[in-house]
């Protein structure tokens, strides 16, 4: 007869074999995924002994700003390797940072999807331009792309020239007085500008910085960047239980209501107006002609190949895109730039010398063919974005078993590509830590691979809005030389870099301004 305490170890240990056996099953096919890749990444140099499961994990830096410049260290330890690979945990990174391995990627129709932390944009963003994938993606571009057609982007230069207008009356309170730091300034006057371009809505973020709006915009930067991060807050189901996640959550609610409602005037404002127009026998409504068209306007009346058009829903997605996208990064190759200029008055001389040649002692506002002819300011801030890339790192996912750099790499590996130290490869740019706009003067950049310099991406997936972002850099630039002189106060070794969702420094821009008369005769 069997005791009862048998029985009951018996009953236990069944038990802790099924949940073993259950354990194994569920576990296998991830096991097995992750022993493919590390047999298939093995040739592949690694940046640091990286040990089973665990990986790099316990070698790798906390703090987003170290692990950045961490893994920037890696890259020219490993510059005469094609790439290199870090594990994080079992998650396999390659990282990328030579012009024909990053063309491998950026050029192929294949890999186009974006990495998994793009995920957390997507309560923000929904599945917009930025963040979809497949034939959504695809068909939104098509759609999109004629919204940034050069003759659309000269409407939106009077915007421009009045957003610098505010800035430079701001900037003037300043002048001869010290040391400041400018980067708020430059970040609030390009927010305005993609406001009132991509909503038509101005929100008076240069005179108004404590806006709910204007706040909401840079709190959901920095709690998104952070959850990014936080691998142990990627979790939906833990995350939104937080503090963090609740103050993630009201921030969402005041960025959507507030392009909602904006979305939906304009929508009514349109349909009144198209009424009013054809209600005086097809003649346009003067008060439509004079009106400054927005990007909403033209999604408003977007149509995709079938003849539909975007649900509100789907406007709201690339809205809240524009405004995410459209003025963080230009805001921060504005302040660098100026902090190079600064730093170098030998190149800003010349910049100032090009602005007399072009505007004369002429306080007018910006031309279209004036922007034409500021050849030496446009090296300049192609220089600046060499040197400060305002999107230092962006990350792809491999959509099949592939060849890159040589290498054999598994399907769903994520690539990391590194525009700031591939913008440093010695093979393209001599002395790569020099300031030197004379590399992108036509005659000097011939030849050179156009994946050596990425900062707006390049291939299928290259920024849509980079040519709205080079003409806004144009206006606002010009706008500050032609009122001022810039002395950088601090060297380049005294800016902690900071790598969020943009390169920045850690403690701003600080400059002073002097009256320009005094250095530029």
């Amino acid at each position: 007869m069997v005791a009862q305490d048998d029985i009951q170890l018996m009953i236990r240990l069944a038990g802790t074999t099924v949940f073993f056996t259950l354990l194994v099953l569920f576990s296998f096919p991830f096991l097995s995924d992750y022993i493919r890749k590390w047999v298939m990444l093995r040739p592949i140099p690694c940046m640091e002994n990286a040990l089973p499961l665990l990986g790099n994990a316990l070698q790798m830096k906390p703090a987003g700003k170290d692990f950045f410049l961490q893994v920037i260290d890696y890259t020219e330890r490993f510059r005469d390797a094609p790439l290199a690979k870090l594990w994080l945990g079992t998650i396999p990174l390659l990282v990328l940072y030579h012009a024909d391995v990053v063309e491998d990627v950026l050029s192929s129709s294949k890999h186009i999807d974006k990495a998994y932390v793009y995920k957390f944009l997507e309560p923000w963003l929904g599945t917009g331009l930025l963040t979809s994938t497949g034939e959504k993606w695809r068909s939104r571009r098509k759609m999109l792309t004629p919204t940034f057609h050069f003759a659309i982007l000269s409407e939106f230069l009077e915007v421009m020239n009045e957003q610098s207008s505010v800035l430079v009356a701001k900037l003037k309170q300043h002048l001869d007085k010290g040391k400041f730091n400018c980067f708020m300034d430059v970040t609030l006057c390009a927010l305005d500008i993609i406001s009132e371009t991509a909503m038509g809505k101005k929100i008076y973020a240069q005179s108004n910085s404590d806006s709910e709006y204007v706040q909401a915009v840079y709190n959901m930067s920095d709690i998104i960047h952070r959850r990014q991060r936080m691998p142990w807050l990627w979790a939906d189901f833990i995350y939104f239980r937080l503090k963090s996640g609740k103050e993630h959550n009201r921030n969402i609610k005041i960025l959507h209501m507030f392009t909602e409602k904006v979305i939906k005037e304009r929508a009514s404002e349109l349909e009144h107006l198209e009424s009013a127009a054809s209600s005086t026998d097809g003649n346009p409504d003067p008060r439509r002609s004079k009106k400054r068209r927005a990007f909403l306007d033209m999604l408003l009346t977007a149509t995709d190949n079938e003849g539909k058009k975007l649900t509100l829903k789907d406007i709201q997605e690339e809205v809240d895109t524009f405004m995410f996208e459209g003025h963080d990064t230009t805001a921060a190759a504005m302040n660098w730039a100026l902090f190079l200029l600064g730093s170098h008055p030998e190149v800003q001389m010349r910049v100032h010398k090009e602005l007399d040649d072009v505007f004369g002692e002429s306080d007018r506002p910006a031309t279209m063919d004036d922007l034409k002819k500021l050849e030496y300011l446009d090296a300049v801030i192609k220089e600046t974005l060499r040197i400060y890339p305002s999107v230092p790192v962006f990350a792809r996912t491999t959509c099949e078993d592939c060849i890159i750099g040589g290498f054999e790499v598994p399907k769903n590996t994520v690539l990391i590509i590194i525009p700031y130290a591939l913008h440093r490869d010695p093979k393209y740019f001599t002395d790569p830590e020099e300031f030197r706009p004379e590399r992108f003067l036509s005659e000097n950049s011939n030849g050179r691979s156009p994946y050596a310099y990425v900062p707006f991406s390049a291939g299928l997936r290259n920024c849509i809005g980079q040519r709205f972002a080079k003409m806004e850099e144009l206006v606002v630039l010009s706008s500050i030389l032609r009122h001022f002189w810039v002395e950088a106060k601090q060297t380049r070794e005294e800016i902690s870099l900071v790598a969020d969702l943009i390169l920045r420094p850690e403690n701003g821009i600080w400059i002073e301004l002097k009256k320009r008369a005094d250095y530029v005769s």
